[in-house]
């Protein structure tokens, strides 16, 4: 890897050599943020660093196009009469690509008044968004170290996020459990977006989402608007990005995750319709030769696609076609071995074989009905498959083997065709109202059977249906003045497995500006989610499959509040705070007595869950505060450190409640970056990242018990009273971007952990020795990539 990466620096270092002064088109449109109606004779300036300015005007379709621009950072704003100004700070320009930005001003009642705004990541896409609600773009994915640019890494780096696992993205908001994550692209809600998910995750070792091809998307953390349901505690609103209707462009990567190639460009440049498409292939065969530990001596390989097409079919509508799909696998052979090996995500006594493939295809037509309302229908299927085989090696003292025997086999197969139709209605200057529904059918195919302590096969899923989620919604947002913002509106939600998923959840949230740059804002309502799917279905091994004794679980309940207090010091610098408070209840728990068990401590890791009898009785709560202290770039350099001290308990059948497996307590965030300029074309950046937070919490198990089960078996009235040590973690991020003519290069290593922290990721049970073993988060681990826009 060293001379890697020593001839690309000499290959970039002969580009520098090379005198020029390159510059770029920007380029974009802009509308009005309510009815997406395009604006006329909009004004865009751009200032660098040398207060050298620049503008253009926006066309009778809305366009705008800024020739020359030089590489390097610069600042946008967007300014018409009867509009608040929207600023774009330090957007990167190089050689390689053409920039293209997209601005949705927001009315102002003071019709003659300029209403300045910067457009930080408190403005967020949705304009119903009152709190707890942040936009991140692709650069932020890419900026900060030991993202790996995955967006749910990135999301893990926002005050009241944490990861629970250095091999994983699934995170926990608000001391929230993943499985509460709701992942939703190009308006329609998508199964589990990551290679190697689980049943029942949402969260994976890696993204199938790949970052280059995303746009400007929304994270909300709590209290979000009426649109957004079967979720109890975040969202992740992902757009895909439109390819350039003018150029044809491309980007190319190669690295330790594997290789990508990504291309944009127009279909026709007469009727300006444009595509965007990106490849990405990858093993981590690069890891094992150096040396170095990933959790598993097996090699994970997968391979993911995205596609967006879009077309203008008159100034009145567009119509697009979009997709994503990712295939993964995994075989961990134990059988090959002479002696036990160390493996952290597989067990040591026997070989497996794992699949798992996701895929979401979709088209959608949006409408302008008039210049105040437009509507919108999108309808995709998906499909998400994971199949596992086990085969069980036995050995005698001298690990020689003397028998093998196929233990387990299962395959989870569920469809979804999904539809989502909204109007939104911009109703005077001040009011805005959008009405939708979002519907799905699940088709659902569930085999699952076993036989590691018996001589015959036993069945534990057998499943074939289909059940449909319909959820209806209408929200409304009342801007009293240009300081106070109201939004109100209710979403339902009914599952037609059976007559106890139904729900009706009102929402509300209001915003106050104050002088001196300084909101308050409120957001309370009722958040519902269905509980994993699989674990409707599973019946006991030695019952028949129509003795599926869960099938009729209701849903899950949080009822949330949030107080929030922004303040924006200058143009660079930001503060913002939250305190919140979740009530969740109608939570499944077991129906055993004395039973501390509650489905609110699931959804993480690689195992699933085998239910016993559930019912819709328990409860939780989360409660915190949280805090953001950010330096966007400017001068050079950004900074961000965020904060949170949270509580999360749940309670089960016995009545006592009791610390969730993700209460970590608190979680600290310092990161920031540098940039230096070392020519006209080459800038060495640089960026950091330290996080600290609460260990893990973990309970007694009861060796005995777990012998005869041949599993772990805690001992319920120990659950979660312990806690590891608490989490730390450095990571530093180096790299070079140089332009050259028509192309632009980036080497970097992101280096993950770089003090080599020894954190505890788990204490599992080994039936082999009837003890519990402590296993260990992920060591050093060094990320290279090369890139080329061209």
């Amino acid at each position: 890897m060293i001379k890697t990466i020593g001839f690309i620096f000499s290959i970039l270092f002969i580009f520098n050599n090379a005198d020029a002064q390159f510059v770029q088109i920007v380029k974009g449109n802009v509308v009005d943020k309510d009815s997406k109606q395009t604006l006329i004779g909009a004004v865009i300036t751009m200032t660098d660093d040398s207060t050298h300015t620049t503008g253009s005007v926006t066309d009778v379709d809305g366009n705008f196009i800024l020739q020359n621009v030089s590489v390097g950072k610069h600042n946008f704003s967007c300014t018409m009469m009867g509009y608040s100004t929207i600023s774009l700070q330090n957007i990167l320009v190089t050689s390689g690509k053409q920039v293209v930005l997209n601005f949705e001003l927001e009315t102002s009642l003071h019709q003659l008044k300029e209403i300045k705004i910067k457009a930080d990541k408190s403005v967020v896409i949705n304009d119903m968004a009152i709190v707890s609600a942040r936009t991140f773009d692709v650069q932020e994915t890419e900026r900060y170290a030991g993202s790996r640019q995955d967006p749910a890494r990135m999301a893990s780096n926002f005050a009241g996020v944490s990861g629970t696992d250095d091999s994983r993205n699934d995170i926990v908001v608000r001391g929230n459990s993943p499985l509460g994550v709701l992942w939703r692209l190009e308006d329609i809600d998508i199964f589990n977006p990551n290679h190697f998910n689980i049943p029942g995750s949402t969260g994976g070792p890696v993204s199938i989402i790949n970052n280059k091809t995303l746009s400007n998307s929304d994270f909300f953390t709590g209290a979000f608007s009426a649109e957004y349901g079967n979720s109890t505690s975040s969202v992740f609103d992902l757009k895909l990005k439109k390819g350039n209707k003018d150029k044809y462009e491309g980007t190319a990567q190669f690295g330790v995750m594997g290789a990508e190639l990504g291309l944009e460009g127009p279909i026709s440049k007469k009727h300006k319709s444009s595509f965007v498409v990106a490849y990405r292939y990858a093993t981590l065969d690069w890891l094992n030769a150096l040396h170095i530990p990933i959790g598993t001596n097996s090699i994970p390989k997968y391979q993911d696609a995205t596609i967006k097409l879009n077309f203008p079919i008159s100034k009145k509508g567009t119509f697009t076609v979009f997709g994503i799909g990712g295939k993964s696998n995994i075989n961990l052979i134990v059988s090959k071995y002479t002696s036990p090996p160390k493996e952290e995500y597989g067990e040591n006594d026997r070989d497996q074989y794992f699949t798992s493939n996701m895929g979401v295809a979709g088209i959608s037509y949006q409408h302008k009905i008039s210049n105040t309302a437009y509507t919108k229908l999108v309808v995709s299927k998906q499909y998400q498959m994971v199949d596992a085989h086990h085969t069980r090696i036995y050995r005698d003292s001298s690990y020689a083997i003397t028998a093998t025997k196929d233990i387990l086999g299962y395959n989870f197969a569920t469809g979804k065709n999904s539809m989502a139709w909204f109007v939104n209605k911009k109703i005077g200057t001040q009011h805005t109202l959008k009405i939708g529904v979002n519907a799905e059918q699940y088709l659902i195919q569930l085999k699952d059977s076993i036989r590691e302590f018996t001589s015959t096969w036993q069945n534990r899923w057998n499943y074939d249906g289909s059940a449909f989620l319909i959820q209806p919604y209408i929200q409304y947002k009342f801007k009293i003045t240009d300081s106070l913002i109201l939004t109100a509106g209710i979403h339902s939600q009914i599952f037609t497995l059976n007559n106890n998923s139904k729900s009706i959840e009102p929402r509300f949230g209001i915003k106050k500006l104050f002088k001196h740059n300084q909101s308050v804002s409120f957001g309370t309502g009722l958040h519902s989610q269905l509980q994993p799917l699989y674990t409707y279905f599973y019946h006991y091994p030695t019952s028949s499959a129509n003795e599926m004794h869960n099938i009729n679980m209701g849903l899950t309940k949080s009822l949330h509040f949030v107080l929030g207090y922004d303040k924006v010091f200058n143009k660079n610098l930001r503060f913002k705070s939250e305190i919140y408070y979740q009530y969740l209840f109608n939570v499944p728990i077991e129906t055993k007595a004395g039973s501390s068990f509650s489905l609110l401590n699931m959804g993480s890791g690689f195992e699933r869950f085998f239910p016993d009898t559930l019912v819709n009785k328990g409860t939780g709560k989360n409660y915190g505060i949280e805090f953001t202290l950010e330096k966007f770039f400017s001068k050079g350099f950004y900074y961000m450190l965020t904060g949170s001290l949270y509580n999360s308990k749940a309670t089960g059948n016995d009545g006592i409640e009791r610390n969730t497996d993700f209460n970590g307590n608190y979680v600290v965030n310092a990161l920031g970056g540098y940039e230096k300029a070392i020519s006209k074309k080459a800038t060495f950046t640089t960026g950091g990242k330290i996080t600290m937070g609460g260990g893990k919490r973990y309970s007694d198990y009861d060796l005995a018990k777990s012998k005869a089960f041949g599993d772990g078996v805690i001992i319920p009235s120990s659950r979660n009273i312990h806690q590891s040590k608490n989490y730390f973690r450095a990571d530093l991020k180096l790299g070079i971007r140089i332009n050259a003519k028509k192309i632009s290069h980036e080497v970097a290593i992101d280096l993950v952990n770089v003090l080599m922290n020894k954190n505890i990721l788990s204490y599992n049970y080994n039936i082999d020795k009837n003890l519990i073993e402590e296993k260990h988060q992920l060591g050093f681990l060094p990320l290279f990539y090369y890139r080329v826009d061209f």
